[in-house]
């Protein structure tokens, strides 16, 4: 598997475990650091704890609701020998027989035998118990900590994303609106511009995605990620210069979506996909 650097590591009983994530949603548990805790020979506890009839089924389930197309023809003769004496299983063998990605392997610095956390958390219990207990208590200050600093990167941005909300009505009430228009029409066209960014950039209007969600408390970009409210910052702006420009909204919903498209395949290689939510209840600006 392609190196990826350590994201983060559980300190567990005075043991390191490393931790990596691509996505910054599933994050993969090294076995081979917490397989130490058990042996100085971590790759045979690894092997070991594979073999047994329960981890088989427990990973082939795992792989099975996560992988549509995991082996099952390849799984079943696996789960077919697992017992017998002279069954062995390694990392690699389960990954290449039955296609699967709940368990990977690592070359360089920080090489060895990773699996997802569901899994690694498995296998924990396996080794220990009280291992187990350490390894969770201090993976979920892990978490606590993260979705932290994500709620402030996201709130940042929600706030940029407002400032720049007002800088487009603002553009919107100096070049779209006629004095001898009624609060209600005026109303409707700032409704309207703003349902143009949400088509360029979310795909539908505020009104299709409160029917869409209505369990949903606030709008459809209190529920934005990362990404999304960089984007739409950048919209708003981008469209208050054309309202100054003159162009009309047909020619400004092009553009937009153009810009919105390009700008989200950029951001989307930097791997920062998360969802981080507002507080509950707190909303914004009417849509």
């Amino acid at each position: 598997m392609t190196k990826q650097p350590i994201k983060d590591t559980i300190h567990a009983k005075g043991f390191d475990i490393g931790i990596y994530t691509t996505d910054y949603e599933n994050e993969f548990i090294s076995l081979t650091d917490i397989a130490k805790y058990k042996s100085s020979d971590p790759n045979d506890v690894i092997k070991n704890w594979m073999r047994g009839r329960e981890t088989l089924e427990f990973l082939g389930l795992w792989e099975m609701l996560h992988k549509p197309d995991f082996k099952p023809v390849e799984f079943d003769g696996f789960r077919s020998e697992a017992g017998l004496h002279a069954f062995t299983m390694s990392p690699t063998k389960w990954i290449e027989g039955v296609n699967a990605i709940g368990i990977v392997t690592k070359a360089g610095r920080y090489g060895g035998t990773y699996a997802h956390s569901d899994i690694a958390l498995e296998f924990a219990s396996w080794i220990s118990a009280e291992f187990k207990l350490y390894i969770m208590k201090d993976y979920q200050r892990l978490r606590r900590d993260e979705n932290s600093r994500l709620s402030l990167s996201w709130n940042l941005h929600r706030e940029i994303s407002k400032l720049n909300y007002r800088v487009h009505t603002d553009a919107i009430k100096e070049y779209l609106i006629p004095p001898e228009l009624t609060q209600a029409q005026i109303n409707y066209m700032y409704a309207s511009e703003a349902d143009m960014l949400n088509m360029a950039l979310f795909g539908k209007t505020a009104k299709e995605w409160r029917d869409e969600n209505p369990e949903l408390n606030g709008n459809m970009r209190d529920y934005a990620t990362l990404n999304q409210l960089l984007v739409l910052a950048n919209m708003e702006s981008y469209n208050a210069i054309l309202i100054e420009q003159g162009k009309k909204m047909s020619e400004r919903l092009i553009l937009l979506r153009h810009l919105a498209v390009r700008q989200m395949k950029t951001l989307s290689t930097l791997n920062l996909e998360s969802l981080p939510k507002l507080p509950e209840g707190q909303t914004d600006e009417k849509e």
